[in-house]
C-alpha cells in the first residue's frame, strides 16, 4: 500500500507499506540510504511478509516521491524525527509485536540517531553498510562541515551506481530511475552525516538493543571498518557481526543477496515469541 504522512514541518513524507495474509507476527521499518528509495524494498518485503512480517518503508525526505528539497536536510534530526514517526505508525497498526529497524548506509546513521532516544520502542535494531565512515580522509571532512555553513547546497556529493551492487540489472535500474536524483548530495546534507557519525561514535556505548550488523568487505561507499567499531563499541550484549566477503555498498540488491536476507530473517525469527 502506497500512502504519505505528515512529517517534520508539515511535509509529507511518501510509505510503502506490505502486509502478511494473517496477523503479522513483527514489524520491520525500513530507513533507506542515500541515492535510494523506499520502492527499491519490494523484493526484501515480499521475503519478510513470506515469513509473517508487516513491512513499512519511508522515502526519506527530499528522496523518491517525499516532499523536501532534493537531497538537502537541514538537521539530522529530521530524518530521525520522520523515522520516530513511522515506527509509531507501525506499531499503532500492528499491535504489540515486535518492531524492528532496518537502516541502510545513511538510512543505519539515522537508525542509529533515532535508537539513541527510542531504543526500549523497538526490538532490535538492523545497520546494513553501515555509513558510520565514509572513504574520505579527515580534514576533507572537516573542510566539508566548514563548507556546509559556507554554501550548503553546494552539490559535493556524488555516489557511483557501480559501487552500489554487482549486479548489472539493478545498476540499470538505478541509472534509470526517475525517482532517484542525478544530481550531488549537497554539503549541507553530507556535512549533518558528518556530525550525526561524529556523535555516534561517542554514543555507541549507550545503544543496548539487539543489534545486527551487516557489512561487505568490497564496500566503496562506506568503509566496512565502521561497522566493525560499532560492533566493538556498542553497549548492547546481544551483537551480531557478519561481513560478506566481495560484496558491494548495497548488500539486498548485491549479487548473493538471498544469503543476506535468509540471515536477516533468521536473526529475526529468534527474537519473535515463540508460537
Amino acid at each position: 500500500m502506497d500512502e504519505t504522512f505528515d512529517g517534520v514541518g508539515g511535509l509529507k513524507i511518501f510509505l510503502h507499506s506490505w502486509h502478511p495474509q494473517g496477523k503479522a507476527r513483527g514489524a520491520v521499518v525500513i530507513n533507506h540510504g542515500f541515492k535510494s528509495h523506499g520502492g527499491l524494498y519490494e523484493w526484501v518485503a515480499q521475503q519478510l511478509v513470506q515469513n509473517e512480517l508487516a513491512v513499512y518503508a519511508l522515502d526519506m525526505r527530499g528522496h523518491g516521491r517525499s516532499q523536501g528539497e532534493p537531497l538537502f536536510v537541514e538537521k539530522m534530526a529530521e530524518y530521525a524525527s520522520d523515522l520516530a514517526q513511522l515506527v509509531e505508525l507501525a506499531k499503532a497498526r500492528e499491535g504489540s509485536v515486535p518492531t524492528f529497524v532496518l537502516g541502510h548506509s545513511a538510512g543505519g546513521v539515522v537508525a542509529c540517531t533515532y535508537a539513541l532516544d527510542h531504543q526500549q520502542e523497538i526490538a532490535g535494531l538492523i545497520c546494513e553498510s553501515f555509513a558510520h565512515e565514509v572513504p574520505a580522509p579527515d580534514f576533507a571532512l572537516a573542510v566539508l562541515k566548514g563548507i556546509g555553513h559556507i554554501a550548503p547546497h553546494a552539490h559535493v556529493l556524488k555516489l557511483k551506481e557501480e559501487d552500489f551492487s554487482r549486479d548489472p540489472k539493478f545498476v540499470e535500474l538505478m541509472k534509470n530511475d526517475p525517482l532517484i536524483s542525478k544530481k550531488g548530495y549537497e554539503a549541507q546534507t553530507v556535512a549533518e552525516l558528518v556530525r550525526a557519525d561524529e556523535r555516534l561514535k561517542k554514543e555507541f556505548p549507550r545503544i543496548t538493543l539487539p543489534v545486527l550488523i551487516l557489512h561487505g568487505t568490497a564496500d566503496r561507499a562506506a568503509k566496512p571498518h565502521g561497522s566493525q567499531v560499532f560492533h566493538d563499541t556498542t553497549g548492547s550484549q546481544d551483537k551480531t557481526l557478519k561481513m560478506y566477503e566481495g560484496h558491494f555498498h548495497d548488500l539486498l540488491n548485491d549479487t548473493g543477496k538471498e544469503q543476506v536476507m535468509a540471515d536477516i530473517i533468521e536473526w529475526i525469527r529468534v527474537r519473535l515469541p515463540q508460537s
